[in-house]
């Protein structure tokens, strides 16, 4: 069923109260560590900390969050103030002498733990540039690009970073490619790149050639360097929100240049992997499916995952958006509802993390080294904003 003119007036402001009324409140300005800068995100139902070590993709996440708020939605000095503190705690205490950043700090800023990927650069490459958009600093915009670029080089060069595994069975995931993708459209936004298109053009060519199968209908998290399927548990191996998620960024790009093939093909996407993620019996999204529909190698694949319902929103909404089928309306308001229902927490705001297949609560935290002022608040930003357009 499709939605009215008016629901969807009244779904715009749902989502602009969600986000300034009950996701903000929840972190700010409770999160900002005034003694050493940055963010505490580890926090329990009510807000209360939990442990104070820092997630370095959390301190970028955060900072880019609210610098974007300052530009699109109104530039109150607190959303700058709180961003640049982020911006100060990734630029002292969070890059290692090689160059490279690292995944976990104390709360001081000292070094806990380094990963093998490069995504907390991805994530500080979107903090400076929208910090440097919402301010006008050009040295800060020159330093977003130049990490940028930094992340291109160990992408296009992996082994410039320390493998997991050993070179027997080499594989590659579709993360590296579709948050790149996303990065360059976020730098494009804020303070333009050059070369933007060509970039994302490039990203999107490997997303499509080798990890969509259009014999099976599926998007792969996981294949080998040639595109071909692994026959092994983590080849096999679907996230149906990952997914969803990369399809929301195509779709995003095709109502960017107004590109009906990238319009079919972020549909495609989608639909492949709501088929496969739906839960028909309980509702919500499994975290993990199988390929041929045999058992999953993760213990949690039947849980549900407050992101992916994040992500799910947005790419239903965005393809109703764009194509006007009704299917896409109903499916978000499935997806909508069966989030607030399972998720959403009335008392204190913000949302529970993780909940049983059957939506029984696994936890009552609200952020962790993982889940932050993030998936939650960006959704309801760029569904609000999109439905004032």
């Amino acid at each position: 069923m499709s939605y009215t003119q008016e629901e969807l007036s009244q779904l715009a402001e749902d989502y602009r109260r969600g986000l300034l009324e009950d996701t903000l409140p929840f972190w700010l300005p409770g999160c900002i560590d005034l003694e050493h800068g940055g963010y505490l995100t580890c926090r329990d139902r009510d807000g209360t900390l939990l442990d104070d070590d820092k997630s370095v993709w959390q301190q970028g996440r955060f900072a880019w969050l609210l610098a974007t708020l300052y530009k699109t939605v109104e530039p109150r000095e607190q959303w700058l103030e709180a961003s640049a503190s982020g911006i100060r705690f990734l630029r002292d205490h969070c890059f290692d002498d090689d160059g490279r950043m690292f995944f976990q700090t104390t709360r001081e800023g000292l070094p806990l733990r380094k990963r093998r990927y490069f995504f907390s650069e991805c994530f500080a490459a979107m903090a400076l540039a929208a910090h440097a958009g919402a301010s006008g600093d050009d040295g800060m915009a020159a330093e977003a690009r130049g990490l940028l670029h930094k992340c291109l080089e160990y992408y296009r060069h992996p082994e410039l970073l320390e493998s997991k595994f050993t070179d027997v069975r080499p594989v590659k995931a579709i993360g590296a490619p579709m948050i790149l993708l996303n990065v360059v459209q976020q730098l494009r936004a804020t303070i333009g790149l050059d070369d933007a298109q060509s970039l994302i053009d490039g990203f999107i060519a490997e997303i499509r050639d080798d990890f969509l199968k259009p014999d099976l209908e599926c998007v792969m998290e996981q294949v080998a360097l040639d595109g071909s399927i692994v026959e092994h548990f983590d080849g096999l191996t679907l996230n149906p929100g990952h997914a969803i998620e990369c399809a929301w960024f195509i779709l995003h790009e095709a109502g960017f240049r107004d590109d009906k093939d990238l319009l079919g093909l972020g549909c495609r996407m989608l639909d492949w992997m709501w088929q496969r993620g739906w839960d028909e019996e309980y509702g919500g999204l499994f975290y993990f499916a199988h390929l041929r529909g045999t058992p999953v190698q993760e213990y949690w694949h039947d849980m549900k995952f407050w992101w992916p319902h994040n992500e799910a929103q947005i790419a239903t909404l965005l393809a109703y958006q764009l194509t006007g089928e009704s299917r896409y309306a109903g499916w978000h308001r499935r997806v909508r509802q069966y989030s607030l229902d399972t998720f959403h927490d009335s008392e204190h705001g913000e949302w529970f993390g993780y909940v049983h297949r059957d939506g029984r609560r696994s936890s009552s935290i609200k952020g962790n080294l993982w889940k932050g002022p993030f998936h939650l608040p960006r959704m309801q930003w760029y569904c609000w904003q999109m439905l004032q357009c």
